[in-house]
């Protein structure tokens, strides 16, 4: 300002004008010192402006509420809390504009009493004072010489023109001196940091909506803690109907929820401290005003003389005291305002922190639900496989049941964990059935040898090690799985087959197919019958001949009949037919041009079937050749 001051200093020196200077009395310095109403402003300029930055930055948790706010109950807090933190925001700013008020009146004061003592000052108003006469004076003159030319003519008029002109050109150039002089010396004398700091408020106001409340609106009393009270009353959503899942993900957003809760707490505790630790300094400065009035009553009743400077002090006490008044009191409103917020918050959280207890305990019950289940389905599966083992002696059997038991247990474990995890079953078994549905479409072959799995082994099914013929081709079970069978591929004459070393796979689904086949021996059954043609000797005696080879097969049957006296009542019984457990070689005779044929049938075991065809051809050809041969009669 010293530098301003010397430039305007600098400018009037073509006027003659000299500034001396003079520091101000050292005597008023110490009485402003002494006054207990020097000290006007609360907070400094940086201080306002870190007030707001921290209640702005607590305004901006409403964000982070409104993310955690999920069910109704939420969402009326959450609007009782927005409602509570507009208000505490544009009380925020109404403590802010009074206090840079206040800094602002302290700054004009100071300049004026500065302007006032100090020599530069009188220097400037001497200069002003000089303008304005050379101003006046030109303007006396000009007039003048505009009433003398009215009244003159010709020459005369012309020099009292020009002269004009000349005036005029002058008060011109002391005009703009004048403006130059005014305009620097009101640069000179403004408050920029005051002003600098009125505006950063209006700024900071203009980026938060709730800020351009009015302030008279901010003094209109609110209750949301009406509200409030009717928010823990909501009804909150059952969790007894949510999966698992759907429970794990609760209890995790009720935790975020409280952490979020109890961090809002905190900011806005902390940011009620700050209030607080303002609010103390007004009220003491309350507290010396009051007492500077109580001495300035004293005084005026003892020294009447100085009434009007006694006035004039009360006059910027009760102003000073209007201005501290506007800070407290928005203070002491936002002090309670806080307070009910976290009220609010209090709510809030006993509200989250009894949904989170509900949903633990809805979790901790699902969870031991399906425990327990599914120790209940392994326990009964365990028992199931105990008593196979124990009470079934077949090996094929057992594995049926086995495999029984190994698929209803994974099916109730699906089952179960399906309907303990799924929140909504309905929804479940509709999405179930369009994928089953679209499986079926798509996959209708291999469920359909799947299906015929169950059937391969079945009664009369076959197993791993049986001789089947499935078409055309014969061959042992090798492998026999839900989608495909494998065979060892035999080949050769009845009775005397060998691996040729391929391997054929069919499809289960075989079973469906009308074409082809399968053939395959009655389980536990290893019988087959067996037929020789012989041409009977001509001229023989066929009846002769027929006992001898029924008694030439029957005695090669000797040494097995034990085995196929057995496999012949295990037909008997599996087929349900009732006739001759024994089964005896058969002889028939057949009669043709050529002459006489017998055919021999006979009971075999695959087995031994090669042994036993040899036996009894070597049998039947001792018996034809035996029998001399007869000329036929003329």
């Amino acid at each position: 300002m010293l530098a301003k001051i010397a430039l305007l200093t600098a400018l009037a020196l073509p006027f003659g004008i000299a500034a001396a200077a003079e520091q101000p009395p050292p005597q008023a310095e110490q009485q402003a010192a002494a006054d207990p109403i020097a000290q006007r402003a609360v907070m400094t300029g940086e201080q306002v402006v870190q007030i707001l930055d921290e209640t702005v930055d607590w305004y901006r948790t409403l964000g982070t509420q409104q993310q955690a706010a999920t069910q109704p109950s939420d969402l009326l807090i959450l609007y009782a809390n927005r409602q509570t933190a507009d208000k505490v925001m544009a009380l925020a700013f109404e403590i802010a504009r009074a206090n840079a008020e206040l800094i602002s009146s302290e700054a004009s004061a100071q300049q004026d009493q500065q302007d006032a003592s100090s020599s530069e000052a009188q220097s400037l108003n001497r200069i002003k004072q000089k303008l304005d006469a050379q101003r006046a004076e030109l303007q006396g003159d000009i007039e003048g010489v505009r009433r003398q030319i009215a009244a003159a003519s010709g020459k005369a008029r012309s020099e009292l023109q020009a002269r004009l002109s000349v005036l005029q050109g002058e008060l011109e150039l002391v005009n703009a001196r004048r403006n130059l002089f005014a305009n620097m010396s009101q640069y000179a004398n403004e408050t920029a940091g005051a002003n600098a700091l009125k505006a950063h408020i209006d700024a900071i106001a203009a980026s938060i909506p709730s800020a351009s409340v009015a302030p008279a609106a901010t003094t209109t009393p609110s209750t949301p803690a009406a509200g409030s009270t009717s928010v823990t009353a909501a009804v909150s959503t059952s969790l007894s109907q949510f999966g698992i899942w759907d429970l794990t993900a609760a209890v995790l957003r009720l935790s975020a929820k409280a952490r979020t809760i109890e961090t809002v707490d905190r900011r806005t505790e902390d940011l009620q401290d700050v209030f607080k630790e303002i609010r103390e300094k007004p009220l003491q400065q309350l507290q010396a005003l009051s007492a500077r009035a109580d001495a300035l009553a004293a005084e005026a009743e003892t020294n009447s003389a100085n009434l009007k400077g006694v006035r004039d002090q009360y006059d910027t006490i009760a102003w000073l005291f209007q201005q501290t008044s506007s800070i407290i009191t928005p203070l002491s409103k936002a002090e309670v305002l806080l307070t009910q917020y976290r009220n609010n918050l209090n709510n809030w959280r006993e509200a989250t922190h009894r949904q989170n207890r509900e949903a633990w305990r809805a979790l901790g019950i699902r969870l031991a639900i399906f425990i327990g289940l599914l120790i209940l389905v392994f326990t009964a599966a365990e028992l199931y496989r105990r008593a196979v083992f124990r009470y079934v002696q077949d090996a094929r059997r057992r594995s049926r049941l086995l495999l029984l038991r190994k698929i209803l247990l994974w099916a109730l474990v699906v089952a179960i964990a399906a309907a303990t995890f799924a929140t909504e079953l309905g929804s479940l078994a509709t999405f179930a059935g369009l994928i089953t549905a679209g499986l079926a479409v798509a996959m209708q072959s291999v469920l359909i040898s799947v299906v015929g799995y169950f059937f391969l082994i079945g009664k009369y099914g076959i197993r791993v090690g049986d001789r089947v013929q499935v078409g055309n081709v014969t061959g042992e079970v090798i492998d026999l799985g839900l989608v495909r069978l494998h065979l060892m591929e035999l080949s050769g004459q009845d009775g005397v087959m060998s691996p040729t070393g391929r391997v054929v796979a069919f499809a289960n689904s075989i079973v469906f197919q009308a074409s082809g086949g399968l053939f395959k021996q009655i389980p536990g059954i290893n019988l087959a019958w067996h037929e020789i043609t012989v041409r009977l000797p001509a001229g023989a005696d066929a009846a002769a001949l027929k006992t001898k080879l029924l008694e030439a097969v029957g005695g090669v049957l000797k040494d097995y009949r034990d085995d196929i006296l057995r496999q012949t009542l295990e037909i008997q019984r599996t087929a349900q037919v009732h006739g001759n457990a024994d089964a005896q070689p058969v002889v028939q005779l057949r009669f043709s041009a050529e002459g006489v044929d017998a055919i021999v049938r006979y009971p075999v075991e695959l087995l031994h079937a090669a042994e036993i065809d040899e036996r009894v051809s070597r049998e039947v050809l001792l018996v034809i050749s035996s029998e001399p041969a007869t000329a036929p009669a003329a």
